[in-house]
């Protein structure tokens, strides 16, 4: 014990000649250096008490032991069993898929032996398991509950559902649809001549366009749309790229943040619709002549 305390008192000096700090500094732990200090002694006597307990604990164990000896008991050597005695006297619980199939052990055959034999081959009396029963029975409860339900009751049969689905599949469709439109741009966006596409893209050119190109793209403060001569291209591509991006410098603003990609495809259809109506007071045309060939050329 007293070379323990030494041990400590020795271990004690040299930490707080490492951790000691300037006057009135705190060390890393926030503590000033008497805290510090105090702090080691508790934590160094707690495990000193600890180690006195232990010692004090085996010593006690030591003196009881050498007081009373606990008297030595030879082992008892059993003699050997065979392998198939020592296996028949194991006790042997029937696992998971005995259980299931409600197997008997090979010990009981004779219990379910039939007393007919062919060649000397006997049939034992193994039922069908219980849950095998209860799933084919169940199996013709639910078809009859099938056919009340769809073929008598509220329910569709297989033709109806087939026709739901279609259905639904359609309505699924018609949305991808919507939704992929406003994703087409300058480079995927295709000429559309569907009346409703015209319909809805001249609708969109009186609210939008006809400020500047007039009601009928014949051109007032922006270049007129109905002849064969445009500034930045005239096919469906370079026309949805001119009302996307717009053209600043020439006083064209963009429409990518009012218009969706669909109503921009729509509205560009309607003005290549508008080719060769030349009405009344049309602008004196302007850029370039598009080829008919479908090449593109510089749009408005």
């Amino acid at each position: 014990m007293f070379n323990l305390l030494t041990i400590a008192t020795a271990s004690l000096d040299g930490a707080q000649a490492a951790i000691q700090p300037a006057t009135g500094e705190p060390s890393l732990l926030g503590l000033n250096h008497t805290e510090t200090t105090i702090l080691l002694l508790v934590v160094f006597s707690l495990v000193l008490l600890g180690a006195a307990i232990v010692l004090a604990r085996a010593f006690e164990a030591l003196a009881r032991e050498q007081a009373e000896p606990t008297p030595y008991l030879a082992p008892e050597h059993e003699p050997a069993l065979a392998y198939l005695d020592w296996k028949a006297g194991q006790e042997r619980k029937p696992g998971i898929w005995t259980k299931l199939l409600e197997l008997k052990p090979i010990s009981a055959e004779k219990d379910v032996m039939l007393h007919h034999a062919y060649d000397e081959i006997y049939e034992l009396d193994n039922p069908v398991p219980r849950w095998f029963n209860v799933l084919f029975y169940g199996t013709i409860v639910i078809g009859a509950i099938y056919m009340a339900y769809n073929h008598l009751g509220p329910g569709l049969r297989q033709d109806d559902e087939y026709q739901a689905e279609m259905a639904e599949a359609q309505a699924a469709k018609l949305r991808y649809l919507a939704t992929a439109a406003n994703a087409i741009d300058e480079n995927s966006v295709k000429a559309d001549a569907a009346p409703a596409t015209l319909a809805s893209g001249r609708t969109i050119f009186a609210e939008n366009c006809a400020v500047c190109h007039g009601d009928k793209g014949q051109g007032m403060i922006g270049p007129n749309l109905t002849d064969a001569y445009w500034l930045h291209g005239g096919d469906i591509g370079h026309i949805f790229k001119t009302i996307k991006y717009g053209v600043p410098e020439k006083g064209m603003v963009s429409w990518e943040k009012t218009l969706s990609a669909k109503q921009i495809a729509e509205v560009s259809n309607f003005i290549l619709s508008l080719k060769g109506t030349d009405p009344a007071g049309a602008k004196d045309p302007q850029g370039e002549q598009h080829e008919e060939s479908g090449a593109r050329a510089p749009a408005k």
